[in-house]
């Protein structure tokens, strides 16, 4: 099927099939109307490399990922649960109107950062771009941005509210939240693993655990903190290291749940009681966090709902239905999720 055919079918011109289809203003709803209904009568999809030869709008939403830790995942097998909510997120919006989504891996420390995005938005010249930690926080991503025209949507961003569209969770209010929680089963020596440095959420979560230890007069010591980087084998790392160093913590915090459960495995693996001899949570919510043995005490993060809003707010489309509620900056909800393991200190 072609664009002559709908436009054979709503009866009306190819200029006015164009329109509809590449979301040109001033349209009049019957028309719309008329020739969406004749696009899907039809089954016609509108081809991608066709628009972008003609200038057209590309119908193309860009999801700008951290290439090292995103490298990291796959390298250790296990891949990246964020991606993947986050991905189905924005598509699911995206396939609603035709969009295509496509993600793209940055590596935020490159020399060459400003150059090679430049050269990415050119050639593929997105209508809009969801940038996820730590790109929406990086100045030269957003200049860059700012200087092509191109819309973008933040998730997680720690500052500049001002610039794009802001989608972020109260990440310090969840972490003081779930270790107010293990304060409150008797935890007085909490141990905390943090995400990478260059992660605005790591800086985050590390300052609500300090602030429900300080809430409750609690002294942190230095050993309690431990540098992870949000994998498995960091968890397993910090693990080993707070046994050693730390024998009489009895609850530990990991800054993510792939950390979490790296230092459930790695607690087993030292003849550790989970959650009889060590309370272990988590943040995040993610799949794995059901199936572990015990299945993990958690922060949940929509990442799926903070991408498709994200979404909605980059594609004119889903931005016309917001109906004047396409605010610049959108905090979500989240959810403390209590499971099996923490439990009551018994020290």
């Amino acid at each position: 099927m072609t664009i002559y055919d709908v436009a054979a079918k709503a009866g009306v011109s190819i200029k006015s099939v164009s329109r509809v289809l590449n979301n040109e203003p001033n349209v009049s709803p019957t028309l719309r109307t008329k020739v969406e209904e004749a696009a899907a009568s039809l089954g016609y999809r509108r081809s991608l490399s066709a628009r972008s030869l003609a200038g057209a709008s590309s119908s193309l939403i860009a999801v700008l990922v951290d290439a090292d830790l995103t490298i990291e995942h796959w390298k250790s097998g296990r891949g990246s649960d964020y991606l993947g909510r986050l991905e189905f997120g924005a598509l699911m919006e995206a396939r609603q109107v035709d969009y295509h989504l496509m993600i793209e891996l940055v590596d935020h420390n490159s020399p060459d950062l400003e150059r090679d995005l430049m050269a990415l938005l050119n050639s593929i010249r997105p209508e809009g771009v969801i940038l996820t930690p730590p790109n929406s926080d990086n100045t030269v991503v957003m200049d860059a941005l700012d200087a092509a025209g191109t819309p973008y949507a933040r998730i997680g961003a720690e500052a500049a509210f001002d610039r794009g569209f802001c989608i972020e969770m109260d990440e310090r209010r969840a972490a003081l939240e779930m270790t107010r929680h293990l304060i409150d089963l008797g935890h007085t020596r909490i141990a905390f693993v943090t995400g990478p440095v260059a992660y605005g959420a790591s800086r985050r979560r590390l300052a609500g655990y300090r602030d429900a230890m300080a809430e409750a007069g609690l002294d942190v010591a230095s050993a309690w903190v431990v540098e992870g980087d949000f994998t498995f084998n960091s968890g397993a790392r910090a693990m080993e290291k707070l046994h050693e160093t730390s024998p009489d913590i009895t609850a530990i915090f990991a800054s993510n749940d792939d950390t979490a459960l790296g230092v459930l495995q790695c607690a087993a693996r030292l003849g550790l009681s989970v959650p009889g001899d060590l309370s272990v949570a988590g943040f995040d919510d993610s799949p794995g966090a059901g199936f572990s043995t015990p299945d993990l005490s958690t922060i949940r993060q929509p990442v799926a709902e903070m991408a498709a809003a994200a979404a909605q707010r980059l594609i004119p489309p889903l931005r016309r239905l917001l109906d004047g509620d396409a605010a610049a900056r959108v905090i979500v909800p989240h959810d403390l999720i209590a499971r099996q393991s923490t439990a009551r200190s018994e020290h």
